[in-house]
């Protein structure tokens, strides 16, 4: 059986290396991007299982990102979890709005993160 990829999209260096060791050790293959437009790159490049995009990016902010790969018949199902510090109701319902399927807010838990994964990914 393959690994799921991941692909993590977030200009913070720290957070790209901490996802990337909590996957790795949750047996998933990591991309990582650090600016919207090489994370849209690698998303049509590599057609990840799973894209978690952080909101406020350089080149290309996660909503732009999001609708990007959301608006397209051939990145459409790749399931994309929005991933930001800005908690806010209309930050979430904006997400929601260009297509994510899931929100989550910096801090997180990591035990709800890999929930979250799961779901996603449909991983039981």
């Amino acid at each position: 059986m393959s690994k799921k990829r991941i692909l993590v999209i977030d200009d913070e260096p720290d957070m790209l290396y901490a996802l990337k060791m909590q996957f790795e050790a949750s047996h998933y293959e990591v991309l990582t991007a650090q600016d919207g437009q090489e994370g849209l790159n690698l998303a049509r490049k590599e057609m990840p299982d799973l894209i978690i995009l952080d909101l406020m990016l350089p080149k290309l902010d996660g909503y732009k990102v999001c609708r990007m790969l959301k608006f397209d018949k051939k990145y459409n199902a790749i399931p994309i979890m929005m991933f930001t510090a800005r908690a806010q109701q209309s930050d979430e319902q904006l997400g929601y709005e260009v297509g994510a399927d899931a929100y989550m807010a910096k801090p997180f838990e990591p035990s709800k993160l890999m929930e979250k994964i799961k779901g996603l990914l449909k991983e039981s």
